[in-house]
């Protein structure tokens, strides 16, 4: 499973090109060192992804938005289409002066951009993006990025509370009431493809995927279908993206939770919320819509073929073949996640935003039992194709039924096999004592 940009591959290939310039006797710290260097380069790689990403996607939200309006967007820096307009403002917003409030936290303050983009980027080092190719590799990876894309709220609370400001205060109060509700149907919605799955390892659930596009969860069976358009709604609305954005609304608190923030730090709040798009939209890509594959016959057919190619080149874990697989099915999940996030584009510029009354309603009284009646629908769906002798269902694709699953429908069939059995021999013995 492991590629040649996974953590271990790199840590074994640098502790085995230092341990040849040292002695036997220092291998520990020849592990420490090549331990170290391995993280770095993980960092790096994910720092670039991390801010490139979000510089890519707040040009897209531009243009978007001029597009719908009947206006061109940045035309000015970056040639006609305005590529460098964000870099621009980037560096405009470093230069500026980094205000900080009387009345505010100077501390606390200083803190919580930091948090919630820490928060943000540790959802990165969770996420495969091709097989094998993963900062960290959990097997209770998707239990695991859940939990650390929830604690992006702390930063914004905090951000609010130590402003000194009632707007910002406000905003933050929202957001925890939001972020906090949204979690729930949430998770539950992701539980969905995880009992398909029977694995709580997203690689393991990426790949099983593969082959077709009838072979993603989303077409599994019809609550996985409904789960996937419920838990992007609910995505939608734990990054705090118009129609939900009751955290900003900029026509009520000012600014919401970051009113009094500026220059970088301010820079460093929509840096998290841009990169939480694509994490929720990887998230949906990697459960529901095939992860890193294509879905179609051929390309798959291809890949396949030539991942074999260079097994023989003289570095442990690396094969020529899989590096460049992976960079083909990278760009694929990349692309897959990217078009969600252009979907929440397109959805903050359509749709009004919404009161937080009915913010808390749509959730507690929608989205909570929708998303609980599908999870139980998919918990019983394999029971039913099991006790039926279907193995695939007439408008989705394959069933996979998880190992725990079928063990106790086989079990339940075959003491109910034996319980017919026996009760054909005791009206068979009745018979007999009665002639």
């Amino acid at each position: 499973m492991n590629g040649p940009l996974a953590a271990l591959t790199i840590q074994q290939f640098l502790a085995d090109q230092l341990a040849s310039y040292g002695s036997p006797d220092r291998a520990e710290f020849i592990g420490l060192i090549a331990f170290v260097l391995a993280g770095l380069v993980h960092a790096t790689l994910l720092i670039s992804l991390f801010a490139v990403l979000p510089m890519v996607y707040i040009w897209m939200e531009r243009k978007v938005a001029g597009r719908i309006q009947d206006r061109l967007g940045p035309t000015r820096v970056g040639g006609k289409f305005g590529w460098l307009q964000t870099l621009a403002d980037g560096i405009k917003l470093i230069q500026k002066e980094d205000l900080i409030p009387a009345s505010a936290d100077a501390m606390i303050f200083r803190m919580s951009p930091y948090l919630a983009t820490i928060a943000s980027f540790a959802a990165f080092m969770v996420l495969p993006i091709a097989d094998g190719w993963v900062g960290v590799a959990s097997e209770c990876g998707a239990f695991l990025i859940l939990a650390l894309m929830s604690l992006e709220v702390f930063g914004i609370i905090l951000a609010g509370y130590s402003s000194g400001s009632k707007w910002a205060l406000f905003g933050a109060m929202r957001e925890a009431a939001q972020m906090v509700s949204y979690e729930i149907p949430m998770a539950i919605c992701a539980l969905i493809p995880l009992v398909i799955a029977g694995s709580l390892n997203l690689q393991v659930i990426g790949q099983m995927q593969s082959g077709g596009a009838w072979n993603w969860f989303v077409f599994h069976d019809p609550f996985a279908f409904i789960a996937f358009f419920c838990y992007f709604v609910v995505a939608t609305a734990s990054v705090k993206r118009a129609p939900f954005d009751l955290a900003e609304a900029e026509s009520e608190l000012v600014a919401g939770f970051h009113t009094e923030y500026s220059g970088f730090r301010w820079s460093i709040f929509f840096l998290a919320e841009y990169a939480s798009m694509f994490a929720v939209s990887g998230i949906a890509v990697l459960l529901f819509l095939g992860g890193w594959e294509t879905g179609l016959g051929f390309p798959e057919a291809m890949l396949s073929g030539i991942r074999g190619v260079g097994q023989d080149v003289p570095i442990e874990g690396f094969v020529l073949g899989n590096y460049i697989a992976n960079i083909f099915a990278a760009k694929v999940f990349i692309l897959k996640a990217s078009l969600l996030v252009f979907v929440q584009i397109w959805v903050r510029w359509t749709l009004p935003r919404l009161r937080i009354d009915q913010v808390m309603t749509t959730c507690l009284k929608y989205l909570v039992p929708i998303s609980c009646c599908l999870f139980l629908g998919a918990v019983f769906w394999p029971l039913l194709l099991a006790s039926s002798g279907l193995e695939r269902p007439i408008l989705f694709g394959r069933a996979l039924v998880p190992p725990a699953v079928a063990s106790a429908v086989g079990g339940v069939q075959s003491r109910v096999a034996i319980g017919s059995q026996v009760g054909s021999a005791v009206a068979t013995a009745d018979r007999e004592g009665t002639r």
